[in-house]
């Protein structure tokens, strides 16, 4: 195998003429650029320097190498100052998918800040729903995955698909709580329960409701049907706007998490708390090497304040 150290020693020796004025020019020991061209030349499997007397000639083969050290060389210090500027965060990219509502809420403010501290580091976003942004993570597509479960429930195995390990079982990767974010619940404003202080989720047995995404739908008939009921659900929609917009006209109820509240503007809506409290656990989800990564740790980090505030 070539070395590095050994090309440099060869480019410095056809420069200077000498092993003598390599010596000098590299800051070592004659003897040292000696062995070093002997171990180049093994490596090489043929001479590639023609002594005679005290000039130093190159052989073709060494004038083949020391016309292609200059380009690897360069190369080289390329890659060390390219890597030394990711490592200190002048440099780097992190790819994030995160669900809707978190990419409207905690994303911008942890992009913007992180881009404040780190001007160098860019991030590129992508939407998507788990499990599908935890297999994307799995599958290499993302660096940083945003991501939630409900508290309680595990994925039963007509969601697991042939996904190995199951979405929701995160022991494979890194995770970062960011918070829990509670269900409540969404009436028209001028429904009954409007100005209640708060309602159990058997008090909406009767009501047609409007859903969120398959995800959040089987979270709302699991807790449905706990109470002892199956809700009627008229309409389905992953458009939290729209979710809004259908209770507001008064065509049913809905549950919602807070963070997708304040990702919208509910008008003619009010917003009740639910007992006994439902939660989805919010999290940042790496893979262990890609933990390691400055830039990658250090969106991790942003994202964690942004969701502390």
């Amino acid at each position: 195998m070539i070395e590095a150290r050994h090309l440099r020693v060869l480019r410095a020796v056809a420069t200077t003429g000498s092993f003598s004025a390599a010596a000098r020019e590299l800051g070592c020991t004659q003897p040292a650029v000696s062995q070093q061209m002997k171990a180049l030349e093994s490596s090489a499997g043929t001479p590639l320097l023609i002594r005679t007397g005290r000039e130093m000639r190159l052989t073709q083969a060494g004038e083949a190498l020391v016309r292609h050290a200059t380009g690897i060389l360069a190369g080289l210090t390329a890659a060390e100052e390219e890597v030394a500027a990711i490592a200190g965060l002048r440099a780097g990219r992190v790819r994030l998918v995160s669900f809707p509502s978190g990419s409207s809420t905690l994303v911008p403010g942890a992009l913007a800040a992180l881009r404040a501290e780190h001007p160098g580091t860019r991030v590129s976003l992508v939407e998507a729903e788990p499990p599908r942004s935890v297999e994307m993570l799995r599958e290499g597509d993302c660096d940083v995955a945003l991501a939630f479960r409900y508290e309680g429930r595990r994925e039963a195995p007509e969601d697991k698909g042939a996904a190995v390990p199951a979405a929701e079982d995160w022991d494979d990767l890194v995770v970062r709580p960011l918070l829990a974010d509670r269900l409540v619940g969404l009436v028209p404003e001028r429904h009954p329960l409007a100005d209640a202080d708060a309602v159990t989720i058997g008090e909406f047995a009767d009501e047609p409701w409007i859903a969120g995404c398959p995800r959040c739908r089987r979270q709302l008939v699991d807790v449905c049907e706990g109470a002892g009921f199956v809700p009627r659900i008229d309409f389905a929609t992953d458009d939290y706007p729209a979710v809004v917009g259908l209770v507001g006209a008064g065509l049913g109820v809905a549950v919602l998490p807070e963070l997708a509240i304040e990702s919208v503007r509910p008008r003619g809506v009010r917003t009740v708390t639910v007992e006994p409290p439902v939660r989805r656990e919010i999290v940042a989800l790496t893979l262990p090497d890609l933990a390691q990564v400055p830039a990658v740790a250090a969106t991790l980090d942003h994202l964690a304040r942004a969701a502390a505030r």
